[in-house]
């Protein structure tokens, strides 16, 4: 939500903000790509004149299109999305907090609370909201499929999904929205990306890469195809020298964390790099 503090909106990796939000939207449109024409996004909507936003509302249309992907099965007419960062949680408050906003919605659109679902995505397991729901609200949980989470009893329907637990196959996109990942996690989403939608791919690669730049770097060193699917993907979307600065900008910090190794001044390796003292003292004190 955006009335909370801006740590679910982004993270910090070497002093640069990481906006996971806008990649996320790109991940839930990557893939339920066969559904854009029946499904309308709107990214943080705001439910009053007060800032009291939903991370994305799906409105499905025409209502009766059923939606076989496995993390949009429950989808009826109006679907609420709350989306929490690799570095964040859902809580028991976040569940009551959407669901708030749920009656807040069905009452100022005059939709019928049944005609909502909610949707509660993190890359944590929610062992603590999970509890709450069994043991307090008294309301039953299925895993039908990897990673979601329905909540059977509730007035309208729930799911809470563990996107480190989707299938790597049905949901390439949401389950590698994070960083630490592999080559082989890598080599996934860059199998996928022909004909994508160009704007959702650059969205989602920009936050991707960014943080898993030496999975990707491993990949195109050893997978030519994959480096030609990668290159003709980044000039696509614009992102070239984006990738290209990134590479130049890590090879800095690695020469910078080999200086202080063998001792060198930081000074000295301000000059060498063009890297800011500062930032070489704090890698001096992450050693």
């Amino acid at each position: 939500m955006q009335d909370e503090a801006d740590t679910t909106a982004k993270d910090t990796q070497d002093g640069n903000a990481t906006h996971w939000h806008p990649a996320f939207v790109a991940a839930i449109r990557l893939e339920l790509t066969e559904y854009k024409g029946v499904l309308e996004y709107t990214a943080e909507h705001q439910l009053t004149t007060e800032p009291l936003r939903i991370d994305l509302l799906i409105i499905k249309k025409p209502p009766e299109v059923v939606i076989k992907k496995n993390i949009a099965a429950i989808f009826r007419r109006v679907n609420l999305v709350e989306y929490k960062s690799p570095t964040d949680y859902i809580s028991v408050e976040d569940f009551y907090k959407v669901h708030a906003y749920a009656y807040l919605y069905a009452s100022l659109e005059k939709v019928a609370i049944t005609d909502i679902t909610l949707t509660l995505v993190a890359s944590r397991h929610p062992h603590a909201l999970i509890k709450h729901i069994k043991e307090v609200l008294h309301f039953s949980i299925e895993e039908n499929t990897p990673g979601i989470y329905t909540v059977v009893g509730d007035v309208l329907p729930v799911q809470i999904i563990d996107s480190r637990k989707l299938s790597p196959d049905e949901s390439i996109w949401l389950k590698n929205l994070r960083s630490k990942l592999g080559e082989a996690e890598a080599g996934r989403i860059t199998g996928d990306m022909k004909g994508q939608d160009r704007e959702d791919l650059a969205a989602y690669l920009e936050v991707v890469l960014k943080v898993n730049s030496a999975a990707f770097k491993e990949l195109v060193m050893r997978d030519s195809k994959a480096a030609l699917t990668l290159d003709q993907a980044l000039e696509e979307t614009g992102l070239t020298a984006k990738w290209e600065a990134r590479g130049k900008s890590e090879e800095k910090f690695e020469v910078a964390r080999n200086g202080l190794a063998k001792g060198y001044p930081i000074e000295t390796l301000s000059d060498l790099t063009g890297l800011p003292v500062e930032t070489i003292q704090k890698l001096a004190s992450e050693r």
